[in-house]
């Protein structure tokens, strides 16, 4: 497979394989990030797909990754997070509770 093809496969891949959130309260944030991702990896799969790109398959995968560093996965509580918690001694309620300003 070409590296650049991998590379934006890969992207695609970061893109779209965000956590899942702990509870039910975070599905609203999860959705709406992944939604915005697929929006971005959208973008980038038709521009390269086009007849006639106007940038190359290498530009539009550092397109896309600045586009997802701009909507990284935050904003709730995954399960590895949640767990991490709980083995550190937090009850679940502690675990999956959004941190504060001053925790952040």
């Amino acid at each position: 497979m070409n590296d650049d093809i991998r590379d934006l496969l890969t992207a695609v891949l970061d893109a779209l394989d965000i956590p899942h959130p702990a509870t039910a309260g975070g599905d609203e944030v999860y959705a709406r990030i992944r939604n915005d991702r697929a929006t971005h990896v959208t973008v980038a799969l038709r521009s390269v797909l086009d007849d006639k790109p106007l940038m190359d398959i290498e530009w539009t995968t550092g397109y896309l990754r600045e586009q997802l560093a701009k909507h990284p996965a935050v904003g709730y509580v995954t399960v590895n997070q949640a767990r991490a918690a709980q083995a550190a001694g937090k009850s679940w309620s502690e675990a999956v509770a959004l941190p504060t300003g001053e925790e952040q």
